[in-house]
C-alpha cells in the first residue's frame, strides 16, 4: 500500500466493481459505464488501483499487463472523484501502474481518450506520453480516440 497525506493506494478486487459502477457516471458527468464492463475487475484487478481517503473511494485505475504484446502494458480507465482532483491522486496512481509495468518487463504503456477530454489528452503528456492524433473509427464507426504511448528505457 502506498500512503500519502489523504490518499491509500491499494490493488483493486473484484468486489470494488459494484462501489466504480455506482460512482463512475457522476464523476465523469455522462454514461461511461459501459466502457468499464465488470470483467476489468473480475480479471485485472491484480493490475488495477483503488486509491481510498477518510471520506471512501477517491479513485481508480484499471490497467493490465498485454497478454498479446510482452512489452506493453495498457492503461484502460481511470477515475478521480471531483472532491479529490488536483490533489495528485491520478499522478499517484500512474506513477505505481508504471512501477508494476517496469518490474514485469514492459517497456510501454499505452492509453486512449476522447478527442473532447482536453483535460486528459493534458494530463497524459504531463505524465510523459506521447499523444498521436485522433484515430478515426478507432472503436467502429463514428468513433475517434487518441492514442497515447510512454516508453521506458
Amino acid at each position: 500500500m502506498t500512503r500519502s497525506p489523504e490518499h491509500v493506494l491499494r490493488t483493486a478486487t473484484p468486489a470494488d466493481y459494484d462501489a466504480i459502477a455506482a460512482v463512475v457516471d457522476d464523476w465523469w458527468g455522462r454514461p461511461v459505464l459501459p466502457s468499464l464492463p465488470r470483467l476489468f475487475l473480475d480479471h485485472f484487478h491484480r493490475t488495477s488501483l483503488i486509491a481510498e481517503s477518510p471520506a471512501g473511494m477517491a479513485g481508480f485505475l484499471i490497467g493490465f499487463l498485454s497478454p498479446s504484446e510482452p512489452d506493453e502494458a495498457y492503461i484502460h480507465f481511470v477515475g478521480v472523484s471531483p472532491e479529490a482532483r488536483h490533489a495528485g491522486v491520478a499522478r499517484t496512481m500512474y506513477e505505481r501502474f508504471f512501477e508494476l509495468a517496469r518490474r514485469h518487463d514492459r517497456r510501454v504503456v499505452k492509453a486512449i481518450t476522447a478527442p473532447v477530454n482536453q483535460a486528459s489528452i493534458a494530463f497524459h503528456r504531463r505524465m510523459g506520453f506521447e499523444a498521436g492524433d485522433p484515430v478515426p473509427g478507432y472503436n467502429g464507426p463514428g468513433t475517434s480516440l487518441v492514442t497515447f504511448v510512454r516508453h521506458f528505457a
